[in-house]
Parts: structure tokens; sequence; C-alpha cells
């Protein structure tokens, strides 16, 4: 794969901006590894439980109508495994110790999957002579703008029992 030093390059870049991240890999959405950075930990057993995790997630999504599956988020006593969408064919999935700003790691991680998705697309175009796909950005809602409309204050009984009452 041609793309594998600048795959690998954002791996890196990546470790440096989220210290607390102890591995990162990019992998097809099949289980190949696309290029690691993953010291002490078996890259193509990861990038085989992310596909298996994966398959599982994408259809809870879809079962749920949220959509098109974007990231997952798995914690664990000590720490995280993060995976997001990396373009049409990859996902990029991250490790991080239990400490880490979650936030932190959803930023960086969604650019970084990003990046990666450009440079997978790119070469899978390059390859099969064709352009990628553009992404479809979601619809904008069109028509006349919802108004609230102001409620009567209720009249509850001071001494009514809630449910979160013993």
């Amino acid at each position: 794969m041609a793309a594998e030093p600048e795959i690998l390059d954002e791996l890196r870049r990546l470790r440096a901006r989220v210290p607390q991240l102890t591995g990162a890999l990019a992998a097809s959405v099949d289980g190949l590894v696309l290029a690691h950075d993953t010291p002490g930990v078996e890259p193509e057993g990861v990038a085989a439980l992310t596909a298996t995790a994966l398959g599982v997630a994408v259809r809870m999504s879809d079962v749920t109508g949220q959509g098109d599956l974007r990231e997952l988020l798995v914690r664990g006593v000590h720490g995280y495994v993060a995976t997001y969408a990396a373009g049409r064919t990859a996902v990029l999935t991250l490790l991080a110790q239990d400490r880490v700003n979650v936030g932190r790691l959803h930023l960086e991680g969604r650019r970084a999957g990003a990046r990666i998705g450009e440079l997978v697309d790119a070469e899978a175009a390059d390859v099969s002579g064709t352009t990628p796909a553009k992404a479809v950005k979601p619809a904008t809602r069109t028509g006349t703008a919802r108004t609230r409309t102001t409620r009567a204050p209720r009249t509850t009984p001071t001494n009514a029992r809630t449910t979160t009452d013993s």
C-alpha cells in the first residue's frame, strides 16, 4: 500500500498530540492492518477484533435507526478502545489509558480518522482509476421555523409522590 507511510505518520502525530494513547491502528473494515503504532499489542489480532466489533456496532446502529456508524467506544478497567470511521473502507482504532480526556480522544480521533480516510480513499481511487464519491452532507431543514408555545403552570398537589420517592 503506497499510503502506508503517510498513514503511519498520521498515527505517530496523533500519539504525540494525545500522550495517553498507548496504541493506534488503521485497518480495513474487514480486519486487515493498513498501518499500526501499537507497541506490546498484536496488531493483526486487534484489527480482526475491530472488524468483529464493527460488524455488531454497525448492525446495532442500523437496527436502532441511528444512521451510519461513526465511532465505537469501549471502556475497560484499564482504559479505552475507540474506533472511528476512516473513509469508506477503513477504521482507526485507538488504545488509551483510563486517565485520557475522552473529549480530546474523540476530537483527535475524528480528525485523524478523516485524514486517514482521505488517504485510503484516494489510494483506492488511484487503483481503480475512478474518482472517489464525495461525502454527502446531512440535509438542512427548509421551511418555516418552529416556535415554542408557553405552557400553563402545573397544578400538582404539593404532597404528591413521585417515582423517585421511597
